[in-house]
């Protein structure tokens, strides 16, 4: 079956003179596949009528159509649909009592509408968005699995929900007071000095929510959903702003709830957390904004692969082109010019009661260097200073030529008042019309589908990219990116990686890269600056180093160990005290694992 499926925040008919309906085959014979509603601005696509013939998207002058193939056999497995030509989400996840279901797939597939169907927050429409079925009709199709007694139990109030929603930014105008006091107002099952000490909260105890930052407020937001009485509990995305211990430690205190029985869904982007954390996974696929499709629960290893892979067996449906392997050891680097690109000298900065050091280092061209430490420990700020945002008390940033820089901040505003081309415009300039833009940012970050859309529209992980992309479209020696991930899903992430070092090769530049998940470190950096400190205290950052032995330094002040999965490369981490991470702690090997010849 073919659809064709309007991008309504794109398309304006007042511009193009409603090409798409006057051009459309079906409206000349007085049947109407694309029409215009009385009072809306927006043409509507009449499904039973449209033969997918694609003429309306050669005329349309703004990309807004599209035609996308809909598995027919799983038109009768519809669960939700939001409206006419609107997304559609084929089967849901099945919850399983006292294990964890990781939620796998990309941004705009339906993980977070299936959480909220499951919470109860929205009610399923099995498709029939005109005329939403009551339960009796919900029930009868999921009868004979696991979702019908769910279902029956949510509809009988006899289920209750604990949902720890994706964006956490919202907190602080939900939750008033200090931390101490909302802790305890929601504290329903006597879980909140564990939850403090798990999760580190006791320097917050005494603060105002207001004035919590992100990854602060991702720890209250699963602090109060452990605190709080339920049969079922949802984390989506809990592992947002966290650092690498801090995730560790988020993922401890959720399958604490397992021993009391309970059941725990979870939508995750990191691969180590989900891995760490699941029981079975259930994975997404389709055409994002359009339509996703669950499938059947997996093993937690055996789906995670598959999803590497790119094919589902079960499905009989290859939803990737090119399966994604890692590197089993850390990769040989290529040539690199003895000669610096870009150096600093020992370089010191005192505020507010913290304090960081950093020593001398260098990046040479074609390299790209990761940082990597806890959240709080002076990152921002080394970013800050090599950027020449801020200035060093003691040492400087010596450019031994003349030195371009192009700088990601860590938290990107939405603020700027034009579409989302004249953003990238005002950064690149006419970098912005060359075919290396086009073809190495634009495309594979997706962008080239909403650059007329305003800029201040966009979402969170549709902000990131572009922010993103208006770093690296820019002709710089050295890049400079905090926190490129956050928000975006596994492949996003992966295809920054790999534009990230493209930029750096095809420039003869130079890259530096905070970023918490390990996975992505993993497939971007050539060497790595490991930070240590106490947070909000006093921070320490190394010279650049060599994968194996960053990796090692990091890790082993947080005490955690990694093995590679031995069909696609991927970092697993090890479960505390097994006899893997005895064996790798006492080799002095917690990322990199040593075969039996070594």
């Amino acid at each position: 079956m073919r659809v064709a499926v309007i991008d309504r925040d794109v398309c304006r008919p007042k511009d193009c003179g409603r090409a798409c309906y006057r051009f459309c085959p079906m409206v000349r014979n007085k049947v109407y596949a694309v029409r215009f509603e009385e009072g809306e601005e927006k043409p509507t696509i009449v499904e039973p009528l449209c033969t997918g013939c694609g003429i309306c998207i050669k005329k349309c002058p703004f990309s807004a159509l599209s035609i996308v193939n809909l598995p027919e056999e799983l038109e009768g497995e519809c669960s939700h649909r939001y409206g006419a030509n609107a997304f559609k989400l084929y089967r849901l996840p099945v919850p399983a009592p006292s294990k964890v279901t990781g939620l796998l797939g990309k941004n705009g597939i339906g993980k977070s509408t299936a959480l909220r169907i499951l919470s109860g927050e929205s009610k399923l429409n099995l498709g029939e968005f005109a005329e939403p079925p009551d339960w009796s009709r919900i029930i009868r199709r999921f009868r004979g699995s696991l979702l019908q007694e769910y279902f029956t139990k949510l509809s009988r109030g006899e289920l209750k929900t604990v949902h720890k929603p994706q964006y956490i930014t919202r907190i602080p105008q939900l939750l008033k007071g200090e931390v101490e006091e909302v802790l305890e107002r929601l504290d329903e099952r006597g879980k909140m000095r564990y939850a403090v000490e798990v999760l580190e909260l006791q320097e917050l105890l005494d603060r105002p929510v207001e004035v919590l930052s992100g990854g602060e407020c991702q720890r209250l937001a699963i602090a109060a959903a452990l605190c709080k009485e339920g049969d079922v509990y949802i984390f989506d995305e809990p592992s947002s702003y966290l650092d690498v211990r801090q995730r560790i430690n988020a993922a401890k205190a959720i399958r604490s709830l397992l021993g009391e029985g309970k059941t725990v869904l979870i939508a995750e982007h990191d691969l180590a957390v989900l891995d760490y954390l699941s029981d079975q996974v259930c994975l997404f696929y389709g055409k994002p904004g359009v339509y996703g499709v669950v499938s059947p629960p997996q093993g937690v290893r055996a789906g995670i692969n598959i999803y590497l892979e790119g094919y589902l067996p079960s499905d009989n449906v290859r939803f990737r082109d090119e399966p994604i392997r890692f590197h089993i050891k850390p990769p040989t680097p290529s040539w690199v010019s003895t000669k610096p690109l870009f150096q600093w000298s020992r370089l010191q900065k005192s505020y507010g009661g913290f304090s960081l050091k950093v020593e001398e280092g260098a990046v040479h061209e074609g390299q790209v260097v990761g940082v990597l430490g806890p959240n709080g420990i002076g990152k921002t700020t080394f970013m800050k200073m090599l950027s020449g945002l801020e200035k060093p008390d003691e040492g400087s940033v010596a450019n031994p030529e003349e030195v371009s820089v192009s700088y990601k901040p860590q938290y990107v505003s939405t603020d700027y008042p034009g579409s989302v081309e004249e953003f990238l415009r005002s950064s690149a300039g006419e970098e912005f019309d060359s075919p290396r833009v086009k073809s190495e940012v634009l495309a594979p970050l997706g962008l080239e589908e909403f650059l007329e859309r305003d800029f201040s529209s966009l979402s969170g992980g549709e902000a990131q990219k572009v922010a993103i992309a208006a770093c690296l479209a820019k002709r710089a020696t050295l890049y400079l990116l905090d926190e490129p991930s956050a928000f975006l899903d596994v492949e996003e992430r992966l295809a920054v990686a790999r534009i990230i070092r493209k930029t750096a090769e095809t420039w003869g530049a130079a890259a530096l890269v905070v970023e918490h998940d390990v996975i992505v470190q993993d497939f971007t950096a050539d060497r790595l600056i490991p930070f240590s400190g106490t947070p909000g205290r006093n921070g320490y950052a190394s010279s650049p180093t060599g994968l194996r032995e960053g990796m090692n330094s990091f890790l082993k002040g947080l005490g955690v160990t990694f093995r590679r999965d031995p069909s696609s490369g991927r970092p697993r981490v090890n479960k505390e005290n097994s006899q893997l991470d005895r064996r790798q702690k006492a080799l002095g090997e917690y990322y990199y694992v040593p075969s039996s010849g070594e």
